[in-house]
């Protein structure tokens, strides 16, 4: 247990022996930004202001005379302003966090749950007709990251790319590259109304041309089953390619076409049908969204007997919740955000509770290069995609920056800023920390002085390493955190935060020194923030160089 979670629960064993409350609300302990208000603080005794109708000044006296401080391993106890309550702990309640990062080593942080809930997390599921833009980049970084975290927090979680290799957009592909193979074989470029016009479908088109002319002698529409899946099958390929390389992997890869098929589609229709939940007006068949809060009833089946592009997901969420998942997790573009209220609507009319889905929406990245977006790639002149990110500024920056804001607010990404290697640039100033902490330990290495876990801790008493040992106590409750608010910027925040505090540690005093107590406690101690460096960045798929 982090020494934070350990107070927390000190504090409400306090609250409920006081008899102020019939029922403790949860406390919130937090690190005050002042060091002079102590190690940690609550506002508690405000939060309990109405129900014990009570001062809250008199509500702090109440909880700090049932605390028992010696259990909670607290030094002194301060009542301030208007109610907060401020401790100071023993020193060595912060020092124990160094063994336990030492034992835990890359688990440090991770929390085991008896209870795991089964969590499906799909995200980036672009339609395979192009290349990955900046947006999907965001999307994937944000959603590997939510993944990361959540699994390292104690969910059983599984990581999805639903493929949509149906409809419409995917038979324009098949007639694209149709248009392509035929004008390779010497007829007139006829390419489709809203057909694509990428260097893909030209290269796809003049292969199939060179490689097997006879596929022009069968019905077009055999030919157009076939370009299909060739053509989903070639863009799917670099697609698969474009994430690994970007540190991104699923578990699983769920086709579209896979829903006709095994009659799923027919499945969830007709399951909606027997609820009561589907009509027909208008020669059309309607979905009755509007029972569960959406704004209008949505069609599922137009007039001319096509499905509209709802149905289909539909039917996949309802093989999603057949599976057995508590959470269903979709990390959608900020186009989807009308999509959220139906999607949930159609899993209460499967019979399913619509809170078992949640949707968190991406919001837009603009590119920015000396105070000017850009949008064209300079190789391609065409949109910036995700390879062209990677080549420019590498996997790390680009995981990094794109996981360190908040996903539901819009984002200027600084390409200056990331190609960086200055202390301006969070990724170099976070990396350059754990590769000088390697730095630290080499030269301890070579002047002869081993880790040794037997030594005391006790001699820690510098304000800076103090402060780290503050903030190393509170990344299992940082990881919790995030994992259940789902708000995956806190950990490069955090990151952040315990990178300037081992670089203001690093300033202010030496690691290796003459006096042998001090450095055998500071190689531990620096060790544990490497370890915990390490570990926080592997959740946001960014890499922890031994050296730069």
């Amino acid at each position: 247990m982090d020494l934070r979670q350990h107070l927390k629960e000190s504090i409400e064993t306090a609250v409920k022996t006081s008899d102020l409350v019939e029922e403790a609300p949860p406390v919130k302990v937090e690190v005050p930004k002042d060091r002079s208000n102590g190690d940690f603080s609550t506002n508690i005794a405000m939060v309990l202001t109405k129900q014990a109708k009570k001062n809250p000044r008199e509500i702090a006296e109440i909880i700090t005379d049932h605390l028992d401080q010696a259990e909670a391993r607290v030094k002194s106890v301060e009542i301030a302003g208007p109610g907060f309550i401020n401790f100071r702990m023993e020193a060595s309640t912060l020092t124990d966090v160094i063994p336990q990062v030492l034992e835990q080593k890359e688990r440090f942080g991770s929390t085991i749950r008896e209870d795991s809930k089964k969590v499906l997390i799909e995200y980036v599921s672009a339609n395979p007709t192009g290349d990955l833009h900046i947006g999907h980049a965001r999307n994937a970084s944000v959603g590997d990251t939510l993944a990361n975290v959540m699994s390292f927090a104690g969910y059983d979680v599984k990581r999805e790319y639903y493929i949509n290799d149906a409809g419409n957009q995917i038979r324009n592909l098949a007639l694209s590259i149709e248009a392509r193979y035929l004008e390779a074989l010497g007829q007139r470029l006829n390419m489709p109304e809203g057909g694509y016009h990428g260097k893909d479908i030209k290269v796809i088109g003049e292969k199939l041309a060179q490689e097997s002319p006879e596929i022009a002698d069968k019905p077009h529409e055999a030919r157009i089953v076939l370009f299909r899946s060739l053509g989903v099958d070639y863009e799917m390929e670099k697609l698969r390619k474009d994430l690994s390389d970007f540190n991104v992997h699923f578990d699983s890869w769920f086709s579209e076409t896979s829903l006709y098929e095994d009659g799923e589609i027919e499945a969830a229709l007709g399951k909606m049908t027997e609820g009561g939940y589907t009509y027909e007006a208008d020669e059309a068949l309607w979905l009755k969204t509007t029972a569960f809060g959406d704004d209008k009833d949505r069609v599922l089946r137009k007039s001319d007997g096509d499905y509209t592009y709802l149905m289909p997901d539909i039917a996949y969420h309802y093989d999603k919740a057949a599976r057995g998942f508590d959470k269903l997790i979709n990390m959608f573009g900020a186009d989807h955000h009308g999509y959220i209220q139906r999607l949930k609507g159609a899993l209460g009319a499967l019979g399913e509770k619509p809170d078992l889905l949640e949707i968190q929406i991406m919001q837009m990245v603009r590119l920015i290069e000396n105070g000017q977006e850009v949008k064209m790639s300079k190789r391609t002149g065409k949109a910036i995609t995700l390879r062209d990110i990677i080549d420019m500024i590498g996997v790390d920056a680009s995981r990094y920056f794109l996981a360190m804001r908040s996903a539901d607010t819009h984002f200027d990404f600084d390409l200056e800023l990331a190609k960086s290697e200055s202390s301006d640039n969070p990724v170099y100033y976070a990396q350059y920390a754990h590769a000088r902490i390697c730095s630290i330990l080499r030269q301890a290495e070579e002047k002869g002085w081993e880790i040794d876990e037997s030594a005391r801790l006790d001699v820690i008493v510098n304000a800076q390493a103090l402060e780290l040992l503050k903030k190393l106590s509170v990344f299992q409750n940082v990881v919790k955190g995030t994992a259940d608010s789902r708000a995956t910027h806190r950990i490069p925040n955090y990151i952040q935060e315990l990178a300037g505090l081992f670089h203001k540690f690093y300033n202010a005093d030496k690691v290796l020194t003459d006096d042998e107590a001090k450095t055998k406690a500071y190689l531990l101690l620096v060790e544990a923030v490497r370890q915990t460096l390490e570990n926080a960045l592997r959740l946001i798929g960014v890499t922890a160089p031994n050296r730069m």
